[in-house]
């Protein structure tokens, strides 16, 4: 038994902490799209041989919660063998939703399987009905390929006829084979790594340590439960609609707080959907996870311990926890952002004036495909755009960033304008969109996207209707806005479309500011 210190958990947490670093810059340097290689829409980490996180990189929340659940899934379905590499998008197997492809590595020691690497990265398009694989689906075959978990390489050899089926259902297939073969990289440097920790550390201590790091987190949030006040607190919200029809979509919360657990029970929230904003249990569980991993003040890991307090309760068959076969696209990106208000808002009765208001409280999704006659090829092309952080009691919000469950960078206009038939007018900040108050909701931004060849376009947003909430009197941030300029004519979107437009259309998105923060000042 390896003796446990302090001063070593802390060092060690480090070391762990930067071999997912290193694989992230492999990730983003040897991949090909935008998406990763520029927004860096993808994560790292490290987990024990039964499938829990111990160390993870900085990087987006509603992968890293999931991605346990992936692992253990893959666990159940594949037996391990040195030198296998397994991939899953399958969002009923812990999965976010088909476009996000997740990449395990195990690692073993004279036979005995000890870790694993992995990483979860968003790839531009996987198939469907729409270019971008985030379409208005009605169930998820229409969302593009489903990976359940399978070897990609088994025993160090690749396995070219699941690569080669894969390519051949999606629409920019060398820059798939490109990318995935960026995450085995990248997890071929993380097994390197933690392979050369092992070899001059031993593997019992770092296997005592991988354990105490999690046992140090479950403490430490343990305490921050304990310090908010005994009771239950409820609280709801509403997506815009489910991009099929234009009913709202109901999130509803009970948070009980009784000593040093929580308790979240989603009874209540609308029963799943027809359209593509249904979130399964996997991204329910990273929003929980980060919420509150949030309430912690000081640096602590962000791991698996992070549940062994908290309780959720999701009734299957809602939007929370839907069931097989329901499309499941933007339940990852939209439906993840309003669970964080919903549990944000619980909270904020319990810890009055702890609590920010409302962020933007969507991703803006914009998926777009078409033929790119220069390079006499197919391209599709996916981003998320950032908007108002909520303001708190002590600091105004941020404006133009990346909110909650999403972590990733804006791709910038070279780089965009380079790679695709687009022309990028307008990218500013969207002045005065912050909601008013004490402390001022972040402002938005403004991107307006003119295209130079006919394009298959979907929007999934939010809060075009229902505007992020202020706090403690506090006004709402502005919702957004998605306007398309075609012949002239000035029209007014709804927050989930799909269009084909021509060239020359103009596509203009703001997004919602954060809620305002206390109440103005007169």
């Amino acid at each position: 038994m390896v003796k446990f210190d302090p001063i070593e958990l802390e060092l060690f947490n480090n070391l762990f902490t930067s071999i997912t670093e290193e694989m992230a810059a492999v990730l983003q340097r040897t991949s090909l799209s935008p998406n990763i290689k520029e927004r860096r829409d993808f994560s790292c980490a490290l987990f024990t041989r039964l499938g829990e996180t111990f160390a993870q990189g900085s990087h987006i929340p509603v992968h890293l919660g999931a991605m346990p659940l992936s692992v253990q899934a893959a666990l159940k379905e594949v037996e391990f063998l040195p030198g296998d590499v397994v991939i899953l998008n399958d969002p009923y197997k812990g999965g976010t939703h088909l476009p996000d492809i997740t990449c395990i590595q195990p690692i073993f020691i004279q036979k005995n399987l000890c870790f694993f690497v992995a990483n979860r990265a968003h790839h531009s398009d996987v198939g469907g009905i729409t270019p971008g694989s985030m379409p208005l689906a009605t169930e998820i075959f229409q969302e593009g390929v489903i990976i359940p978990p399978l070897k990609i390489y088994r025993q160090g050899k690749l396995n070219e006829e699941a690569l080669k089926l894969f390519l051949a259902n999606v629409r920019t297939p060398e820059e798939r084979r490109g990318d995935l073969l960026a995450q085995i990289a990248a997890n071929v440097r993380g097994a390197q790594r933690l392979k050369e920790m092992i070899e001059k550390y031993g593997l019992e201590k770092l296997t005592t340590y991988a354990e105490q790091i999690q046992n140090y987190t479950e403490i430490t949030l343990r305490k921050t439960i304990k310090d908010i006040p005994d009771g239950e607190y409820e609280f709801e919200d509403y997506l815009d609609d489910d991009g099929v029809s234009t009913k709202p979509v109901k999130i509803r919360v009970k948070i009980t707080i009784e000593g040093d657990e929580a308790w979240v029970d989603f009874s209540g929230s609308a029963p799943q959907v027809e359209g593509s904003i249904n979130a399964n249990y996997a991204v329910t569980y990273s929003a929980v996870l980060y919420t509150f991993r949030s309430l912690i003040e000081q640096d602590i890991p962000f791991n698996t311990g992070l549940m062994r307090p908290v309780r959720i309760i999701a009734p299957e068959g809602t939007v929370v926890n839907a069931t097989f076969p329901a499309a499941l696209a933007g339940g990852n990106v939209e439906t993840s952002q309003r669970l964080v208000d919903v549990l944000l808002g619980a909270l904020s009765h319990a810890l009055p004036g702890k609590i920010p208001a409302a962020s933007q409280g969507t991703m803006n999704n914009i998926a777009f495909g078409g033929y790119h006659p220069q390079r006499e090829a197919n391209f599709a092309y996916y981003e998320t755009i950032g908007g108002g952080l909520g303001a708190s009691a002590e600091t105004d919000g941020l404006s133009a960033v990346h909110c909650h469950m999403t972590n990733s960078l804006n791709t910038p206009i070279e780089a965009l304008e380079n790679y695709l038939p687009v022309k990028i007018n307008c990218y500013a900040i969207r002045r005065n969109s912050g909601g008013k108050g004490q402390k001022q909701g972040g402002d938005g931004l403004i991107r307006e996207y003119k295209f130079l060849v006919p394009v298959n376009l979907t929007i999934i947003s939010d809060r075009r209707r229902f505007s992020p909430y202020g706090l403690n009197g506090g006004k709402p941030g502005k919702n957004g806005v998605n306007l398309l300029i075609s012949s002239g004519k000035k029209i007014i979107l709804r927050s989930k479309v799909n269009l084909k437009l021509k060239a020359g259309d103009v596509l203009r998105i703001e997004t919602p500011g954060g809620g305002g923060f206390g109440s103005p000042v007169k």
